[in-house]
Order: structure tokens, then C-alpha cells, then sequence
């Protein structure tokens, strides 16, 4: 089967932080159409300036499930189907004992992580199913399998989070549409790279990386795999 995501037309939700930028260009570079979400305009608008053709941008938030619902079924109006969805949708709070943690972490990290997730597949679920090879993505943390004391509420928001989305993959069997967990450490950026260039960021997942492995589960070789959790760190 072809690795290629040749005409497939993709959307990105948290496409202008930290990883979304890295992914979306490898993601143009293979010949897909993006459709991009995020909250800030001015960031999707410098993305889409510097890929070009075949980008869309929204800006919307995606806490608001009707904004979410609007974005895809917008999506499908415009091109007829949607092929594949990246929820980039991230952020991190920790570093404190779990008896000092506070509840004001557990509910920005829990609208963040799950909420929008939720949000996002709810409403692309049906356009998926319909395009027969869809496919629906998120990067996850090895703390939502090995919680450290520190991170007690980041690891319990990516553990629903990966709950939700091999729920999904199981709505998904017999369908030809997929969902998959890219698991990875911290991510090493670009951007980051550039600004620190004598930083040796032993440990962390390259940002690179972590797009050609969404590449690939975005393509036809990646069929049969569904409801799996693809290790880079």
C-alpha cells in the first residue's frame, strides 16, 4: 500500500503551538490539503502565508463544541470529505507533590487535553467514517502510563485522553477509518533548537520525528493499525 498522503485533506487542531507548525509542513511537503485551527489568528495566518496553497485556517476555540462541530462540517462543505484529523491540542502543569497540586491545574489541564479532544471527535467522527480511510491522531506522554508524583494531574489528563481515543478507534473497527496515539517524551522543536543551539536536549522526542510517524499513520500503510500506541521516545 502507498505511504503517500498525496490529495488527502487533513485537519490540525493546535496547529499554531508548539508541534503544529513542524507537523503541518511535513504534512504539506506530502501533497495534503491542511485545514488549521487554533486560537491565534495571527499565528495560523504567518503558518499558512509560509506553506502556501492548499491551507485553511480557523480560528476558534476549541472548548466551544458547537465552534468545533461548525469547523468540520465547514471543512466537508468546502472539500467534499476529510480525511484525516492531528489533535496537536497541548500544554503542561506540575512539578508540585499531589498533595499540593492545585484543583485550578487539574481543571485547565482537563478542558485542555480531554475537552478538546472530545470536542474535536465528536465532531469529525461521522465525516471520517464516511471517507473509508480516515484517520484520527493524538501525541500523548509516557506519563499517562508511568505517573510520576509530580505530574499527577498532566498524567491523569493524558491517561483519559488516550482512554477517549481507543474508545474511538474501537467506534472506528470495520469502518476503514483508524485512531492512534503517538506516545512521546518532551518535545525538542525547531524553534527551540534555534534558540538554544548549544543545548544537547538528550531525552526529548525531535519534533521532526514526531510528524513523519503522524505522516505515516496518515497514510494507506498504516491501515490495519488501529487503537495502537506508536513508542518514540
Amino acid at each position: 500500500m502507498l505511504t503517500s498522503i498525496e490529495g488527502r485533506v487533513i485537519a490540525i487542531a493546535g496547529a499554531a503551538g508548539g508541534l503544529g507548525p513542524t507537523v503541518a509542513r511535513r504534512l504539506a511537503r506530502g501533497g495534503a490539503t491542511l485545514c488549521l485551527a487554533g486560537r491565534d489568528r495571527s499565528k495560523l495566518e504567518a503558518l499558512a502565508a509560509e506553506l502556501g496553497t492548499s491551507v485553511e485556517i480557523e480560528a476558534l476555540d476549541l472548548l466551544d463544541q458547537e465552534a468545533a462541530r461548525a469547523w468540520a462540517d465547514g471543512t466537508v462543505a468546502r472539500h467534499g470529505r476529510v480525511d484525516g484529523v492531528c489533535h496537536l491540542v497541548g500544554g503542561w502543569r506540575g512539578g508540585k507533590p499531589v498533595e499540593e497540586q492545585p484543583a485550578e491545574d487539574w481543571q485547565w489541564l482537563e478542558g485542555l487535553l480531554v475537552r478538546t479532544l472530545q470536542n474535536v471527535s465528536r465532531a469529525f467522527a461521522r465525516h471520517l467514517m464516511a471517507s473509508g480511510r480516515g484517520r484520527f491522531l493524538i501525541v500523548s506522554s509516557g506519563q499517562a502510563q508511568a505517573p510520576t508524583s509530580a505530574n499527577a494531574s498532566y498524567a491523569a489528563a493524558k491517561a483519559a485522553a488516550e482512554a477517549w481515543t481507543l474508545a474511538l478507534a474501537d467506534r472506528f473497527r470495520g469502518t476503514g477509518a483508524t485512531a492512534n496515539i503517538v506516545v512521546v517524551g518532551a518535545i525538542v522543536t525547531p524553534e527551540m533548537r534555534a534558540e538554544r543551539p548549544g543545548e544537547a536536549f538528550a531525552g526529548y522526542t525531535p519534533a521532526e520525528e514526531i510528524a513523519e510517524a503522524i505522516a505515516y499513520l496518515s497514510s494507506d500503510a498504516a491501515a490495519s493499525m488501529n487503537g495502537r500506541r506508536l513508542v518514540l521516545r
